[in-house]
């Protein structure tokens, strides 16, 4: 569906809010399976000690952004090639709502099940993210791509939260869960994840048939790989051509290991250090999707304004005094605060950082270029959550693990500095 250089898009607002929907559909993961139920519950119950869970979570972060950091940008190449975008995100889409169901069955002291189950399921769903955004330059106008992306992010935030309310009100918080659960063996805790998969498969449903593809006819796929692995070796020599990209490329490489890192770890750092149980972080959870979902849609239209550059830097502003203010939060009442204003510049951050490469992307390389975008995101992700991970067991303290995103944060709005927004968009050829 890539269009010539230069030439208007039409604002179809069928395929858009079918795309939009499927951050709806896929945010409950991110929300309920990595950030605020199951790696607290991984670590309370299925390893039973909250120290060493933290742990060997990380390292299951840290194997998940290796995989998805050698994949995206060959499979990229691959679906630009062969014009199998779809068929990617739809495989993508099947092994996340398949690992993430699988996780139900795992119960305590399953530790190797529950990291194996658990890296699949994140991998895919990662990667699915490829597609996804490489569609995001094709059916936005190049004057609304800022607000497009933030819509998509909000429905996100709107799809988290949602999710989180309903397993607060049918399967953790009642007496006796809903559909038959019991709170016996954490059966309840453990059917979040049937919910989040079945919740993927029905709301990404509206994508996969009215978002279309420009179809590749009598495509020879021994020929689509080859032709793929030379388009990736070429657009790494000729990488100098895109230079803004690669600036913007690396800033984001380290402030979104800090975001990974928070989203991994948020749940597990207010059970651990303040007390808070799984109904605790549920509710700070869903007041965390309502910030975030309305600080995406009100800086998609700042983002279109200003542009992405000067939208990521003051959202990295605000991410490095609410992570300080995390660091150094002496109650419950100070976190709160920390996590309400780390909520309203996430989803703004995440926003404009997909709008930005959407802007400087060359036509025809989409899929290519949000391999990047992933291989940037993931390259160096294990960091994070490897350095909380081994700082959390040097000092036996949570604080001194999360300190490290602070510093993730403040080195990425420095070499964001370096990204020159006008030579990109003009070096797009859009």
């Amino acid at each position: 569906m890539s269009q010539a250089p230069g030439r208007s898009r039409s604002y179809d607002t069928r395929s858009i809010w079918s795309w939009a929907l499927y951050d709806f559909a896929n945010s409950p993961f991110t929300t309920l399976v990595v950030t605020f139920i199951y790696p607290v519950f991984f670590a309370r119950v299925i390893v039973g000690d909250e120290i060493e869970g933290t742990a060997i979570w990380s390292r299951a972060v840290t194997i998940t952004a290796l995989l998805v950091a050698g994949l995206s940008p060959l499979l990229g190449a691959l679906a630009d090639r062969g014009g199998l975008r779809k068929e990617f995100l739809f495989a993508a889409t099947v092994g996340c709502i398949g690992g993430t169901s699988a996780l139900y069955f795992v119960g305590a002291g399953q530790v190797l099940q529950a990291f194996i189950w658990f890296v699949v399921a994140n991998t895919a769903f990662e990667m699915g993210m490829v597609f996804y955004n490489a569609y995001l330059p094709d059916i936005a106008p190049a004057e609304k791509i800022g607000r497009i992306s933030g819509y998509g992010w909000g429905l996100g935030y709107a799809g988290g939260l949602l999710a989180l309310v309903v397993a607060l009100v049918t399967m953790v918080q009642p007496e006796v869960p809903w559909f038959g659960f019991v709170k016996e063996q954490g059966q309840n805790i453990r059917a979040t994840n049937l919910l989040v998969a079945a919740w993927f498969a029905l709301f990404s449903v509206p994508l996969f048939l009215f978002v279309k593809d420009d179809k590749v006819e009598g495509v020879d796929r021994a020929k689509i790989v080859r032709e793929s692995f030379a388009q990736l070796a070429r657009t790494v020599r000729e990488i100098r051509q895109y230079r803004q990209i690669v600036r913007f490329l690396i800033a984001r490489l380290i402030y979104n290991d800090g975001l990974v890192t928070i989203f991994a770890f948020g749940g597990i750092y207010a059970a651990g250090t303040f007390g808070f149980e799984i109904a605790d972080i549920l509710i700070f959870g869903i007041v965390l999707n309502v910030t975030s979902g309305l600080g995406a849609v009100g800086f998609g239209f700042l983002d279109d304004r200003l542009g992405g550059k000067r939208t990521l830097q003051i959202t990295l502003v605000g991410l490095i005094g609410a992570t300080l203010l995390a660091v150094l939060a002496p109650n419950r009442f100070w976190f709160w605060v920390s996590g309400i204003v780390l909520g309203i510049f996430v989803g703004p951050n995440q926003a404009a950082s997909r709008s930005l490469l959407g802007r400087f992307v060359p036509d025809d390389k989409e899929n290519e270029f949000f391999g990047f975008f992933a291989f940037s995101g993931k390259l160096t992700a294990f960091i994070g959550p490897l350095m909380l991970g081994i700082l959390t067991q040097l000092f036996d303290s949570q604080r001194a693990g999360i300190a490290i995103v602070l510093v993730l944060f403040v080195l990425g709005l420095v070499l964001l500095a370096r990204v020159d927004e006008r030579e990109g968009i003009e070096l797009s050829g859009r």
